[in-house]
This record gives structure tokens, sequence and C-alpha cells, in this order.
């Protein structure tokens, strides 16, 4: 940062005291980094809400391994896709389950019908997308 602006905020007894727990629970070193993380992650939240904006997210998805040809469909999903696939991590849960972590980028619209894709195929047993703003270098 290369020049920081002081502000003043006025809060109630109560909703002070809450905030410093929270802030302790988290482990923060101050209030004002709390509070510039609160900001961030509400305007996050925001940009969120435009389906041009640059995002990055993880796809999480649990499945059968022995569901007929999801394999190949996710793979083929994520070579289609390839600008927006980073990576992708397999994990075996146990004997029939599977977890599948798929790290997607690109415009929050591309990258949500991609995971609705991921997410709807046949065999997925549970499946969600975590979607975190970024700035555009």
């Amino acid at each position: 940062m290369s020049q920081i602006e002081r502000i003043g905020v006025s809060l109630e007894p109560e909703l002070l005291g809450a905030f410093d727990a929270l802030i302790e629970k988290r482990g923060y070193p101050s209030r004002s980094e709390a509070i510039r993380d609160l900001i961030r992650r509400q305007i996050g939240e925001e940009k969120l809400g435009n389906p041009q904006a640059t995002a990055v997210a993880a796809v999480f998805l649990v499945y059968n391994h022995h569901s007929t040809k999801l394999m190949a469909m996710l793979t083929g999903l994520q070579h289609s896709h390839l600008l927006q696939t980073i990576s992708s991590l397999h994990i075996h849960l146990d004997h029939h389950d599977c977890l599948e972590v798929i790290v997607l980028r690109g415009s929050v619209g591309e990258i949500n019908k991609t995971a609705e894709n991921l997410i709807s195929l046949k065999g997925v047993k549970l499946g969600r997308i975590n979607l975190l703003a970024v700035e555009t270098a």
C-alpha cells in the first residue's frame, strides 16, 4: 500500500465487543486489518454479480467412480474448456466415491456455465462451486 487514509468509525459497545471477539477468534492482528478484509470481501461479492467480471473458482464434485463414462465426460469437459481450467485434483474418498476439485479461471458467466455442466453430469452425487472475484492484471 503506497498510501493509507485514516477514517473513523462509530460503533455501539455491543457491536464493537462482538467485532473484537470475531477479530480474536479469526486471529486478525488489528481492527484495521479486519475492516480491510471485510471491505475487500464485500467488494468481491458485488463483482461476482457481474457475469463479465474476472474470477477464479473451485468446483467440488463427489461421484461414484464406477459410474459409466463419467470420468471420460469430466475429462472431456475440462479439455473443451482448457482456457478456463487451471488445474484439477482427484481424491479417493472410499472404495466407491471420489472427490474431484477443478479450478477454473475466466468470466463469472463462463465459469458458472462450465461448473453447472460439470455438476449436472449423470453420476455426480454432490457438487458445489466456490467463486472469488479477482483483479485483472
